[in-house]
């Protein structure tokens, strides 16, 4: 499984803290109750707790990502190759 990290989106954060309160190994609070994120990648025995983080979060502003790079979101275990949303070229 590759790396996965948090990201947290500034303009969707309204600071209420749950994230840190649930996940304070990884989530620190600034002093306006805004959350500041650990740039490591979430380690395994804290990915129950990050998918609760990011579950709870009432704006939805905290999401996992797979490179903290590039913003990508990590692939969904459900997905397959030949499931995607058909282009509008192949709608036609």
């Amino acid at each position: 499984m590759k790396p996965e990290y948090l990201r947290i989106d500034p303009t969707a954060c309204a600071g209420h803290g749950i994230c840190a309160e649930l996940l304070p190994e990884m989530i620190k609070l600034d002093e306006w109750g805004y959350p500041i994120l650990d740039q490591a990648p979430v380690s395994p025995p804290l990915r129950q707790h990050a998918q609760r983080a990011v579950s709870f979060c009432p704006t939805l502003a905290l999401s996992f990502r797979a490179d903290p790079a590039t913003g990508r979101p990590p692939p969904c275990p459900r997905s397959s190759p030949g499931s995607a949303t058909p282009t509008a070229a192949q709608r036609k």
